[in-house]
């Protein structure tokens, strides 16, 4: 459980500081001039991309806390469990914000219709990347252990 435990840590190290980032600029957007320029659907957008950062944030750090108030009480594999749980949650917000956040640029930049290609095309990306593909390499490392030493 150490070993999970450490590897999990750094993995939301990565993750966090990157939604940690992601946030911070978000909630500096509406200072900007061009803020009143956003329609209603822009507007409604933006500000949902800001709790889905704000909640993968929330996520990723999440284990720090459970492990303050876990501390010396024998539960790692509790906490192992519920980290990971917390990590796969918040790579789910922070996946939706990449597109989201990528959409809303597409949308004002060049149009409506433009922004939702490119989001869903990043969710089609996300999705290859991290669910797919680590189904593909987990099948091909089975089927090779089956099929035992060349």
């Amino acid at each position: 459980m150490d070993r999970n435990w450490n590897e999990l840590l750094q993995e939301l190290r990565v993750t966090q500081t990157g939604a940690q980032i992601l946030t911070g600029f978000l909630l500096t957007v509406p200072f900007q001039s061009r803020f009143g320029d956003l329609d209603d659907h822009q507007r409604t957008t933006y500000l949902v991309l800001v709790v889905m950062a704000v909640v993968a944030t929330i996520l990723f750090i999440a284990p720090v806390s459970l492990h303050r108030l876990l501390f010396r009480r024998r539960l790692k594999p509790q906490l192992v469990d519920a980290g990971h749980w917390f990590a796969r949650a918040g790579l789910v917000a922070l996946a939706l914000t990449l597109a989201g956040a990528t959409m809303l640029l597409f949308d004002l930049v060049l149009s409506r219709t433009a922004g939702y290609v490119v989001g869903g095309g990043l969710l089609l990306v996300v999705a290859g990347a991290w669910l797919v593909l680590p189904h593909v390499i987990a099948r091909r490392a089975t089927a090779d252990e089956d099929a035992g030493p060349d």
